[in-house]
């Protein structure tokens, strides 16, 4: 790839956002990009038309170039048929075996042309050598649009986009990734477990450090950011990986919920404010535990904080505005198992008893090792 090409391939994880001098403007556009990239990867999952077009192409040792149509693309075509038929994978997979491009509709319900010629700028930036695959790096940039190339040679399929490419995996490949990500992901969900159990049986004494509380956000914000690759995966998968998409639903259960209700209950600043700001922090710095403590609650890990009660209060028969309530009531949770009925019952009519009855019997099934959330 050229110094001066501005042609990348694309990381799809949220940490390649993250880098330090990344303006807001390219991140959005980066995310654009991810988007457009993550849409089309459904055209081409396993099973889908396009794809059996695809396979069947690799499988007869045949090159291709396949192009979406979009209002850019129409200066670029020279030649060819205008064929403008419903797409079928054996319509366009015979079209294919002409020499030059196939274009097809961009929602892919029809094939317009067949045996066309495509004359891109020969002065945009390309990292690719052979004939067909330049004419499809040049084009997806320049007309804006998604190009297949497939490879007779390689024996290989690459995916061009306006501001990066992907080549096609096979599905053995990609399940192999999914199942060695999901192992990390099941370890992660372990150590994560253990510091909410932690923090849950310290908070019941009110013996919480900040090192406590920053661990649990730690490590659900790295879930979280290991999940978005994973999701890609399975957008490549498509129904193919239906099973290990259950097995990714419920590792990543609950767990932005519980960052956020530890996130309330701690931070000084809004959630969506310390969310922000968590999002921005690279990988390095989110390891970085004496870092983290000082950015996310402004003091050192080894410092005492008191938990608010919305994590707490959230496993009890109340909504969210009584919850609200009572965090505005009492500041801390530890004034709250003080309370007596009569002092709920000012908050919440009606419901001091019952609650004061719920807030005992949690607190002490906690303390038993009963229940730990």
């Amino acid at each position: 790839m050229g110094a001066n090409s501005d042609y990348k391939i694309i990381c799809f994880s949220k940490l390649s956002l993250r880098a330090p001098g990344v303006s807001s403007i390219k991140i959005k556009k980066m995310e654009q990009e991810n988007k457009l990239v993550l849409d089309f990867l459904k055209k081409v999952a396993p099973g889908n038309p396009l794809r059996i077009v695809i396979d069947d192409l690799l499988r007869s040792n045949m090159g291709a170039l396949i192009v979406f149509n979009s209002p850019e693309l129409e200066p670029l075509i020279n030649g060819g048929f205008k064929v403008n038929c419903a797409f079928s994978s054996q319509r366009l997979f015979e079209l294919c075996k002409m020499d030059g491009a196939v274009i097809v509709s961009s929602e892919l319900d029809k094939i317009l042309y067949s045996n066309v010629l495509l004359t891109p700028d020969p002065t945009i930036s390309t990292s690719e050598t052979g004939t067909r695959h330049i004419a499809a790096e040049r084009t997806a940039k320049q007309a804006n649009t998604p190009v297949i190339a497939v490879s007779e040679r390689r024996m290989k399929t690459t995916l061009f986009f306006p501001k990066s490419k992907q080549y096609l995996r096979g599905l053995d490949e990609i399940l192999r990734e999914v199942t060695s990500s999901l192992q990390i992901l099941d370890e992660q969900r372990e150590l994560l477990d253990e510091a909410v159990s932690k923090l849950t049986i310290l908070e019941m004494s009110d013996l919480v450090s900040v090192s406590d509380v920053c661990k649990v956000i730690q490590r659900a914000e790295i879930m979280l950011r290991i999940s978005d690759s994973i999701r890609k995966y399975f957008t490549e998968l498509g129904t193919q990986g239906s099973i290990l998409n259950l097995r990714y639903k419920e590792l990543l259960r609950g767990v932005e919920k519980l960052r956020d209700f530890v996130i309330r209950d701690y931070s000084t600043m809004a959630l969506q404010k310390t969310n922000t700001m968590i999002s921005n922090i690279s990988f390095d710095g989110l390891l970085d535990l004496e870092e983290f403590s000082q950015l996310i609650l402004g003091k050192k890990p080894e410092e005492n904080v008191i938990a608010r009660g919305f994590r707490f209060f959230s496993y009890l028969n109340i909504d969210e505005k009584e919850v609200s309530q009572l965090v505005d009531s009492f500041i801390s949770l530890n004034k709250m198992f003080n309370v007596t009925n009569a002092e709920l019952d000012k908050i919440l009519p009606g419901k001091g008893e019952k609650l004061k009855q719920d807030i005992d019997n949690l607190r002490e099934q906690i303390l038993s090792g009963k229940v730990i959330f």
